[in-house]
């Protein structure tokens, strides 16, 4: 072999993989694995709406579904105009069948209000985030987040209606929907619009009880406690303990009303009354205006006490005082106005089939027969007054007047004023009598009483003495020996007695000549002068008639 040959390289290609590289491959083969595995397995990302982060932290804060975890927040932060929160959560793959237009979340968090008391498990745990799966066909990935637990969800069976009243703190939401005292909805959700200053709250009234809503429902606030002082006294009702903690509305069609076609309406609109009277009140929609001028004292007359004839309701206070009148010196008259309306519809069945104008004439003639109003007490113990109409005789003729446009009713005193009345003609009577004679009259009678008792007195003190003396005590002795010795004189009148037949002797002589002399004594009777000329048996003469 030459040197050249043995300085020379030969060289050859390796087509083998060396074994250095068998681990990075592996690893790159299962970390491919489970990043597919991880990304296959990943739900989907969503977006929640908050009005603030309290209770929320990223990374920790669960989404759960009936206390099973779906999903967790991931990232939390304030929206560009800070009204709001902004909150990105990962749902579990298993969990997106979830996520459709209807599905709701909610807060679930230590809570207290009228629906009760919830979320006191996560005073240790922390807050979550609690989702109601929807029912929609299509997905949803951007969701508003409640405050709390919704009173309805996507599957509940129904009907929606709305409540409009002035007041916006008369009704929360959770609050019982009641129908004759058994719960049959919620109140679900409240508003206010500023724009008509009226608030709105919208009830969902459960299946089947929605069957019980027709057209002429009414609704009104329901307290557990209710203590009403008016013209009849004290009222006192109590509901449920629910309605007792955290009240309610109720609902019912009135009795007497007919309750129309049943509501099949979603959203119908009604109005909210304050109270089951309210809503009595308000079918009485026809009626006529009246003004009465009151001299007595107003002081517990309210508006909305009633207006009645002999105990019968037929109308209702409206205002009280209408206004002060003042005379042109600008002194405040001494007439206090209140106005009432008598409702139609409350009267008799022969003015409901009238209309107002009708009524009014009738009225107006009744009116002319002596129909006047008086304040009467309704209560004692409360001091209300309610407006009396009646009939009263000997009152000033009716003269139609009106005052600020309404036609006046003519009034008399009230019940206190015709006692002092009554009792101001009394005095006035008893002043106009001559009591200066009558008190002379009786003092004189009183003194000659006096007399009359002294005289017997001393009668009496006479007679005292008579019968004081002994020979007054003596009397009854020898009155008791008369009387035995007349007993014994009877007893010697006996049959066999001889004095017994003189006795009867004497008798038979006496009666004989009793017997002689008995003709004499009849004709002395007859005729007077025949001692003196005998007794002549001829009839007088009688002188014969004239030729």
């Amino acid at each position: 072999m030459s040197s050249t040959d043995m300085n020379t390289a030969h060289t050859s290609k390796r087509t083998d993989i060396s074994p250095v590289w068998i681990v990075p491959l592996i690893a790159l083969l299962v970390g491919g694995w489970m990043l597919y595995q991880y990304l296959s397995s990943r739900g989907p990302e969503i977006t929640l709406i908050l009005p603030d982060a309290s209770g929320l932290h990223e990374g920790k804060t669960q989404i759960k579904a009936k206390n099973v975890q779906v999903g967790t927040i991931t990232e939390i932060q304030l929206s560009e105009d800070y009204h709001h929160i902004i909150a990105k959560a990962q749902i579990d793959k298993e969990a997106k069948r979830m996520l459709k237009e209807d599905t709701q979340f909610w807060i679930v968090k230590p809570h207290v209000g009228a629906d009760g008391i919830s979320g006191l498990d996560t005073l240790l745990s922390g807050s979550y985030i609690e989702i109601k799966p929807g029912l929609a066909d299509d997905h949803k990935y951007e969701f508003n987040v409640r405050d709390q637990r919704p009173i309805t969800g996507p599957d509940s069976k129904g009907r929606r209606i709305v409540l409009a009243h002035k007041e916006a703190n008369i009704l929360d939401v959770g609050q019982p929907v009641l129908h004759h005292g058994l719960t049959v909805g919620r109140v679900e959700k409240t508003r206010f619009d500023s724009d008509n200053a009226m608030a709105y709250f919208t009830l969902f009234v459960f299946a089947p009880y929605d069957k019980l809503l027709y057209e002429r429902s009414e609704f009104w606030v329901s307290s557990g406690v209710e203590l009403e002082m008016s013209a009849d006294g004290f009222d006192l009702r109590i509901g449920s303990l629910e309605t007792m903690l955290t009240g309610g509305v109720s609902f019912d069609v009135p009795e007497g009303v007919d309750a129309g076609t049943r509501l099949d309406e979603e959203g119908r609109e009604f109005r909210l009354y304050e109270s089951y009277e309210a809503v009595l009140e308000h079918q009485f929609d026809d009626f006529l205006e009246y003004v009465l001028l009151f001299e007595d004292s107003v002081r517990g007359l309210k508006a909305g006490a009633p207006v009645e004839y002999r105990g019968i309701r037929i109308g209702t206070v409206e205002r009280v005082p209408l206004h002060f009148q003042l005379d042109p010196q600008g002194k405040i008259d001494n007439q206090i106005p209140v106005l009432i309306r008598l409702e139609v519809e409350r009267i008799s069945q022969a003015f409901r089939e009238t209309d107002k104008e009708e009524f009014a004439k009738r009225f107006q003639y009744q009116l002319s027969q002596g129909l006047r109003g008086t304040l009467k007490t309704g209560s004692l113990i409360t001091g209300a007054l309610y407006v009396d109409l009646n009939f009263y005789e000997d009152e000033p003729e009716y003269v139609a007047s009106t005052f600020e446009g309404f036609e006046v009713i003519p009034v008399v005193g009230g019940s206190l004023s015709q006692i002092q009345k009554q009792l101001s003609d009394f005095l006035s009577k008893l002043n106009g009598l001559e009591l200066e004679k009558t008190v002379a009259s009786l003092n004189s009678t009183l003194a000659n009483t006096s007399k009359l008792m002294s005289s017997a007195k001393n009668v009496t003190d006479d007679l005292d003495e008579i019968l004081s003396q002994p020979s007054a005590k003596e009397i009854p002795g020898e009155l008791n020996a008369s009387l035995e010795q007349l007993k014994k004189t009877l007893q010697g009148l006996d049959e066999n007695s001889e004095l017994y037949h003189q006795l009867t002797r004497t008798l038979t002589k006496l009666e004989r000549v009793l017997n002689e002399v008995s003709p004499a004594v009849r004709t002395f009777n007859e005729q007077p002068n025949s001692i003196i000329f005998g007794k002549d048996g001829q009839a007088d003469p009688v002188p014969a008639k004239g030729n």
